[in-house]
């Protein structure tokens, strides 16, 4: 019985000994490295690009004056959304001066807002956003702009203005920068009581009569005779009938 009792008490004691050894020797399973999060993307100086980019010192001057440029610069560096900006030529400034001489700062400040779009659109997002009718703008609900893919051009249409994009000058998630032939005018600034575009000059009308006709050989010809001149060569020639006749006759009788 004792000898049952030791054997059995040492064979727990193996069993225990070898089963810590193989715990101490087993190696810990290895853990796979974290990726690296992603960089985040370099932000865009839109001042210095602007400045840069093309014609633009008139738009960036308004967008410095009236701080707009600090909310399209926030709009960039810390949203997912980023942004989209329709920037207008210095010459497209000059052909609007009629209308944005008289307006208020506030105004102007809601017509360079009305120029950016609070999301990232490449060029092929617009032929999607066309079919989606009137785009909200930066600067709020009752500004809104309709755009139309044309082969490949984006349209845009504001109500007094209707352009188009006619050059990328920078477009890369999170920002693009388009330029376009106008400035956008918003009707809820100007209203509704748009001036029509005036019609372009009628041509000249030529009349039939005043345009020499042309024969078979390619030769002009010249303009059908009046019936008085006809009249006059009839009487002409009648004369010259009866002073033959009359020399006839004297001769007839001479001889």
């Amino acid at each position: 019985m004792e000898s049952s009792m030791i054997f059995v008490i040492t064979c727990s004691v193996l069993l225990m000994c070898s089963s810590s050894a193989l715990a101490q020797t087993a190696s810990p399973p290895s853990l796979s490295p974290t990726p690296a999060p992603a960089p985040a993307p370099a932000h865009v100086n839109l001042t210095y690009l602007l400045s840069v980019a093309g014609p633009f010192s008139t738009f960036l001057n308004d967008l410095i004056s009236t701080k707009v440029i600090d909310t399209f610069q926030n709009q960039a560096n810390n949203t997912e959304q980023g942004i989209t900006i329709f920037v207008p030529k210095d010459d497209a400034f000059n052909a609007a001066k009629k209308y944005l001489s008289n307006v208020t700062s506030d105004q102007l400040k809601s017509i360079l807002l009305f120029h950016a779009l609070p999301r990232f659109y490449s060029l092929a997002d617009f032929r999607n956003l066309s079919q989606k009718g009137p785009t909200n703008t930066f600067a709020g609900g009752q500004y809104t702009l309709n755009f139309t893919d044309v082969s490949g051009t984006v349209h845009l249409d504001s109500g007094w203005s209707k352009t188009k994009v006619s050059s990328a000058v920078f477009s890369t998630s999170p920002v693009a920068v388009y330029q376009v032939d106008k400035v956008l005018l918003p009707e809820a600034i100007f209203g509704t009581d748009i001036p029509p575009t005036p019609a372009p000059a009628p041509a000249p009308d030529v009349s039939p009569a005043d345009t020499p006709s042309k024969s078979k050989d390619g030769a002009e010809s010249s303009p059908v005779s009046s019936p008085t001149n006809s009249s006059h060569r009839i009487m002409d020639l009648g004369i010259w009938k009866q002073l033959v006749l009359a020399i006839t006759a004297g001769l007839i009788l001479f001889l």
